[in-house]
């Protein structure tokens, strides 16, 4: 943001507090070109924005105002300024949705709490997609008044050039073409005249006082209900749990009933699509974020969406012949390069104490040592002494011993709340060791167990070494 957009947005702050500005905070990019500014100052906040495309600026005033009138949770508009691309709004503070996920989930559920949050905000999408849409100006939308066949097609080419291409994923281009307009046939077959909010996702929700608020609806337009359900419940990082997800999925439909009458049936075999296509429209975005603009935080996002589309391939297929369509979602699934990309290392090692504890030539500084002296030692008996913890006599001596079961059900925890924290943050390296009297059998053991339930339960890179045993072979 420039030192004139700075100082008018100053200007603004003060004619609508009557303070003086005592700072000013430029908030980290997100995924748009629009920059944002916390000023402070006698005890106020607010946010100004900057952004040169004054059709977005125009559509967000006046949704927003539409919306006040409709009692929904959006920003105030303190003051504006469209002719200089700036205006000034409500400081919702910082935390998102997102956040508050990251803190109040485990892998496998959300805390009660965060349940609670996430149906209030699907009582407010119902809200913006009925009564917002009541007296709405869709030509305001920006860049299409509607999510119609253009739009869609869009998406699907977004797709298409900055993610498969990008990614050197092969397809047959006319096949492609083909399965999309079947693809874009068969969605506009549900009801499509009410508000789309678009981008209708965790970060997009503004946790205010227990409650939930919303933003970046600029690139809301006419279309239909199951598009925003789906944005929420397959946003790719927030990883909701698919029982979970169930469960808000019941919920949005319980609230919808209120409003109107549902054929469940006919909504549920919609839903699908508008799933795919929102995953696939996501996908886009990180492949011309990511790949094409290299900013790396956006690739983070691919192993999710890959999950996702490896669970609806296997629960929820699409009731349509699009054998190119399904064929590149499947090879994507199988892209083990696309799956670890960007990922955390997590480097697994056995060891022996007679040699030392392993170095870490990440430099991140060490990680787990786990010690397995006190497991009973298989090598003990002559029958084992010229195997290791890779062979199966050794497995089943090892599974059979209540010690290893009790000493690994500690370990896996305990390394699983490291290696969601360090996905959360970026890190790229974490070392797990495991150390034996020989570094053959229970150490040997242990990392294989581990290296297969981590593989198994997160998309990281794994590399598993036996030192002992490669230094043995030499």
């Amino acid at each position: 943001m420039n030192i004139e957009k700075q100082q008018l947005i100053m200007k603004m702050f003060t004619q609508w507090s009557g303070e003086k500005v005592e700072s000013m905070t430029m908030l980290p990019p997100s995924g748009s070109y629009r920059e944002y500014v916390r000023i402070e100052g006698g005890g106020k906040s607010a946010l100004g924005v900057y952004n040169a495309d004054e059709k977005e600026n125009k559509a967000f005033v006046e949704f927003t105002k539409h919306f006040l009138s409709k009692g929904l949770n959006v920003p105030n508009i303190y003051d504006e300024n469209l002719g200089e691309d700036v205006y000034l709004i409500e400081d919702l503070g910082n935390v998102t949705l997102f956040d508050f996920l990251q803190e109040n989930r485990t892998a496998e559920s959300l805390s009660p709490a965060l349940v609670e949050l996430y149906q209030k905000t699907i009582k407010e999408l119902v809200c913006f997609q009925l009564k917002g849409s009541e007296g709405l100006g869709f030509d305001l939308c920006y860049p299409r008044k509607a999510f119609d066949r253009q739009s869609m097609l869009w998406d699907l080419h977004y797709f298409k050039y900055y993610f498969l291409k990008l990614a050197q994923v092969p397809f047959d281009e006319q096949a492609l073409e083909d399965d999309f307009s079947k693809l874009i046939d068969f969605l506009l077959e549900a009801e499509h005249h009410y508000f789309l909010y678009r981008d209708f996702q965790s970060r997009n929700v503004m946790i205010k006082q227990g409650e939930p608020w919303f933003i970046d609806y600029q690139g809301g337009r006419k279309g239909a209900l199951q598009y925003d359900l789906a944005s929420l419940l397959y946003d790719g990082k927030a990883d909701i749990p698919p029982v979970v997800r169930e469960e808000l999925y019941r919920y949005y439909i319980e609230e919808l009933k209120k409003y109107k009458e549902v054929d469940e049936d006919t909504f549920q075999h919609h839903f699908s699509g508008y799933v795919y296509i929102r995953i696939m429209q996501a996908m886009g975005a990180y492949g011309f974020r990511g790949f094409y603009e290299k900013k790396e935080h956006f690739l983070k996002s691919i192993p999710f969406a890959l999950q996702n589309i490896s669970y609806l391939l296997r629960s929820h297929p699409l009731p349509l012949d699009i054998p190119e369509l399904n064929k590149v979602l499947n090879a994507l699934t199988q892209n083990e390069k696309l799956k670890k990309i960007n990922a955390l290392t997590v480097t697994v090692n056995s060891f022996s104490y007679k040699r030392g504890i392993p170095y870490d030539m990440s430099g991140n500084g060490g990680g787990f040592v786990f010690d397995c002296r006190a497991i009973h030692n298989p090598g003990r008996y002559a029958e084992y002494k010229h195997i290791t913890g890779k062979d199966k006599p050794v497995i089943e001596f090892l599974e059979k011993e209540p010690e290893m079961k009790q000493f690994l059900d500690t370990v896996f925890p305990l390394v699983s709340q490291s290696v969601e924290k360090y996905i959360e943050r970026n890190f790229k390296h974490l070392m797990v060791n495991f150390g034996c009297t020989g570094g053959q059998h229970r150490s040997v053991y242990s990392a294989e167990r581990l290296a297969e339930y981590i593989r198994t339960k997160y998309p990281v890179s794994v590399k598993l070494r036996h030192i002992e045993q490669e230094i043995k072979k030499g």
